[in-house]
């Protein structure tokens, strides 16, 4: 009654400018006299007026905000700042005096920051208070105002993302802290006893300026961090998302205290690796590979559903979804902030958790490493997360690969030869792990697995082209099964794509000619593709005389897949035509490198394989025929190069697959089949297969290119 009373008083005695302003000192004046007044300070603060008087406050600094011109401080807003009340606030939050005053000055705080339009962290005497109580939360774990500060936190975040320079208010520098407690009392005292007119004292209130960040504390992301290990999940996830706006700023002093003077990468490595040593040592590549994607932040889960489909479900949800977290934080954050951590992720969980797994000699523990880390590879989005990972498998070498240095990186060279491991299941999965980063958007893979043995292109004979022999495959220009390429219609429908490259490694145009070669060594592309459908004999065809078992099925799925790949390798710096042949190093021996020697002995025991390891050995061969580099076409695709001594091609190791298992099994069937020759049988089956699968791939390629040349 008092109050309204007052205020009708003071509409008549005061100048229309005055009353909010009058209104504002009286709230604040009421909060002061309090302390001043009162002597039991053990009365919790929902039972004084402070929180309604709060409310008051920031209701007239709203009020006064939407009645002045967009971006004027009105006369409340400057006695906040010149009077420094969020000082004494944050002293009054720092003593929590009375019990719960920490919980209504958060509170404020959030609501202030969040509501008033016009930039406050600007300001001196709001950057530095915010900054202190920032340094308040997370101090304690399950608090009962963990709620406020997280809300506090993330509306500050917020407002640095809307303004990244900001930022620097934020970084401060080591030992030099201005928060002691001599200081805060002394200025709450003097606050709290110094007359008061309503009135500025001074001219406005100025703009602070950002310090030297020289080894600067980053207190905002270490309250965040505290907070992560808090009990409740929804505080977690607040965290998180506090974090993730963060590290996106783009300041570069931001970035580098976020790394150097934090525990973020402790944070995000630790955690890694504690959800990574919580998984079973063994567990069912299948349900490593199937359990749904988890989005970090949605992990709700049922322990005694998870426990029911498989042991580790749980555990193993968990590890994905903070793996999609690091992914994620590493995918927005500024770029040298993202390398650091991405760095860190590599030496402290991959080097030193996984790499002894993926090391080990038991069967089972290989299989399940394995799969769990063609898993993380399939899940990793983040170019630098990326990049490291790569490295961390492969290592960074890019030069020529040599037999003897082919163990140079252990790591490298142990999963290479899983590809050729004695059990089928480890070979398999380990096949699926090279396919799964043949697939992802790194350069690096490719270089360091295939194409640094190609650059010289001295798999070729150094021989000029008039010296090479003829070739003797073909009946009057043409196989009695040839394709007429130009009047299928299916290819009609494989229109030009803008996607596509326009490469100059394959011929512009259908040529006429019946010669083997065209006269600047380019072989034709119809020649390419007869050649691969007739190296399987007819009496060995499974699909021999069915309709729709031709290579044709096969168009759709290599045009789509040649699409992907161009989308890929479109930044890349690949070359568009071979090296020039007089440029190449010819005279170097030459070593197909380590990936390709392992795919190619398996390709030579096709025959002798189970049905699944066969059907992985081409899946990833097919995968690097479709690259669009002229040296992996070259050496993959064109039947017709001119092999140096003790060379091989892939076209080379499946003739000698025909001529001699296969035609002798033709030519001498046994009786009664025994089990080796059901293997036998499945083996032509899926070579029969894979030639189908070539000769699309190559006349995909030529079709591409014919489709976008000028």
């Amino acid at each position: 009654m008092f109050r309204l009373f007052r205020s009708v008083i003071d509409g008549f005695i005061l100048a229309p400018s005055l009353p909010l302003q009058e209104d504002f000192v009286y709230h604040w004046k009421a909060i002061t006299h309090y302390y001043i007044e009162t002597s039991d300070d053990k009365a919790p603060v929902t039972d004084t007026n402070i929180p309604s008087h709060l409310e008051q406050m920031l209701d007239i600094l709203i009020q006064e905000e939407g009645e002045r011109e967009s971006g004027e401080t009105g006369p409340c807003m400057e006695y906040l700042l010149h009077h420094k009340i969020l000082e004494t606030l944050y002293t009054l939050g720092k003593a929590d005096c009375p019990p719960g005053m920490k919980q209504m000055v958060l509170s404020f705080y959030t609501r202030l920051l969040g509501r008033i339009r016009q930039p406050l962290l600007p300001h001196i005497n709001v950057h530095r208070p915010v900054q202190k109580l920032i340094r308040l939360c997370g101090e304690v774990l399950a608090a009962p105002t963990e709620n406020e500060e997280i809300q506090f936190l993330c509306i500050v975040c917020a407002k640095l993302k809307q303004d990244p320079y900001l930022v620097n208010f934020f970084l401060e520098n080591k030992g030099k802290r201005a928060d002691s407690k001599e200081a805060a009392a002394e200025g709450l005292r003097e606050d709290l006893s110094s007359p008061d007119t309503g009135q500025p004292q001074s001219p406005g209130p100025g703009a602070g300026s950002p310090s030297n960040n020289s080894g600067s504390n980053y207190n905002l992301v270490s309250s965040l961090l505290n907070l992560t290990k808090s009990p409740d999940g929804r505080i977690v996830v607040k965290a998180c998302e506090g974090l993730m706006l963060l590290v996106s700023l783009p300041e570069a002093a931001a970035a580098k205290s976020l790394t150097e003077s934090t525990e973020l990468c402790q944070l995000l490595t630790e955690r890694l690796a504690a959800f990574y040593q919580a998984l079973p040592q063994s567990m069912d590549p299948l349900d490593i590979e199937t359990v749904e994607s988890v989005n970090w932040g949605l992990d709700v889960y049922n322990l005694k559903e998870d426990a029911a489909v498989f042991t580790g479900k749980r555990a193993l949800i968990s590890f994905l979804s903070w793996l999609d977290y690091c992914d994620q934080l590493i995918k927005e954050a500024q770029k040298t902030a993202a390398a650091a951590l991405a760095r860190a992720v590599r030496e402290r969980f991959f080097v030193a958790v996984m790499e002894p797994q993926l090391m080990q000699t038991s069967e089972v523990g290989i299989l399940t490493s394995t799969a769990l880390l063609n898993r993380i590879i399939r899940q990793v989005t983040s170019e630098a997360l990326l990049q490291e990972t790569v490295y961390f498998l492969l290592g960074e070498e890019v030069g020529p690969e040599t037999p003897t240095g082919i163990s140079q990186i252990p790591l490298r060279h142990r999963l290479i030869e899983h590809c050729d491991h004695l059990s089928d299941e480890i070979s398999i999965m380990t096949l699926r792990l090279f396919e799964q980063l043949l697939q992802k958007p790194c350069q690096h893979v490719l270089q360091n697995l295939v194409l640094r043995s190609l650059d010289e292109r001295n798999y070729m004979e150094n021989k000029p082209q008039e010296e090479r022999e003829e070739r003797e495959h073909m009946e009057n220009g043409q196989p009695h099964d040839a394709v007429d390429l130009e009047e299928d219609p299916l290819f009609s429908d494989l229109s030009p794509d803008p996607k596509l490259p326009s490469p100059d490694w394959l011929s512009c145009s259908p040529p006429q000619s019946t010669e083997h070669s065209k006269p600047d060594g380019k072989t034709e592309v119809h020649k390419i593709v007869n050649s691969f459908l007739c190296l399987v004999p007819d009496e060995a065809k499974s699909s021999y005389q069915v309709e729709g078992t031709g290579y044709d099925t096969y168009l759709r799925d290599a045009h789509r897949q040649f699409r992907d790949y161009c989308g890929i390798c479109q930044r890349w710096d690949w070359r568009s035509s071979p090296k020039p042949i007089e440029k190449c190093n010819l005279d170097s021996p030459f070593f197909e490198g380590h990936f390709l020697k392992v795919l190619f002995d398996r390709m030579g025991r096709i025959l002798d394989q189970p049905y699944d390891v066969n059907l992985q050995v081409t899946s990833v061969l097919s995968k690097l025929s479709l690259l669009p580099h002229p040296h992996l076409h070259e050496y993959l695709l064109d039947p017709y190069i001119n092999l140096a001594p003790g060379c091989r091609s892939l076209f080379s190791v499946i003739v000698r697959v025909m001529c001699t298992k296969l035609l002798n099994f033709l030519f001498f069937p046994p009786y009664p089949i025994s089990i080796d020759h059901v293997t036998l049988l499945e083996g032509v089956i899926v070579l029969e297969e894979f030639c189908k699968e070539l000769a699309a791939i190559a006349f995909v390629k030529f079709h591409a290119s014919a489709s976008t040349s000028p």
